[in-house]
């Protein structure tokens, strides 16, 4: 029995309780690629097969062209030059087509009454009649919160869509 064992357990009943466990629950791992539904890479690996392990689409499967994709609104951040824009959209790939920018800093999930509020906000560095706002301080600050912990807000919205695909049922 090994002494760190969390049971008193031989080697051979420790490795045929892993063995269960895995079965029965799965093993949490990197998907072979990225999951065709919300383009997480997290999966669980359990021996009939792999789910996504935010969406739980199992691996491998095709969605159906038919299923319309969730509607996520996001607040988000981007920066051009010296400057901030907070604007919001439901499709932001496309949205960010039209718009002229260096950067994407950060999304917050909200829509219209999210965007509004941090208008109102950061009002004091707004560009009169414009969704730009100088690169101020608090402006920055607030940003950097929302950016923690997250390498790329991509993945951020990624996980989102795919939590609302998942709540559909």
């Amino acid at each position: 029995m090994p002494a760190d064992a969390p049971m008193p357990l031989c080697e051979m009943h420790l490795a045929v309780a892993a063995d269960w466990g895995a079965a029965e629950y799965g093993v949490t791992d990197v998907l072979p690629a990225p999951c065709r539904l919300c383009g997480s890479r997290l999966g669980t690996r359990y021996a009939s097969g792999w789910l996504c392990a935010v969406c739980e689409w199992r691996y491998g499967d095709i969605p159906d062209d038919d299923i319309a994709p969730p509607r996520v609104d996001v607040v988000y951040y981007l920066r051009y030059a010296d400057r901030i824009k907070i604007g919001t959209s439901g499709n932001p790939r496309q949205r960010f087509g039209a718009i002229w920018h260096d950067e994407l800093l950060a999304f917050e999930r909200g829509g219209r009454a999210l965007e509004q509020r941090r208008h109102i906000q950061f009002a004091a560095d707004r560009f009169a009649g414009t969704e730009w706002f100088q690169a101020s301080e608090a402006l920055v600050a607030h940003v950097a919160v929302l950016a923690t912990g997250i390498d790329d807000p991509w993945e951020l919205h990624a996980r989102w869509l795919s939590e609302a695909l998942a709540a559909r049922g």
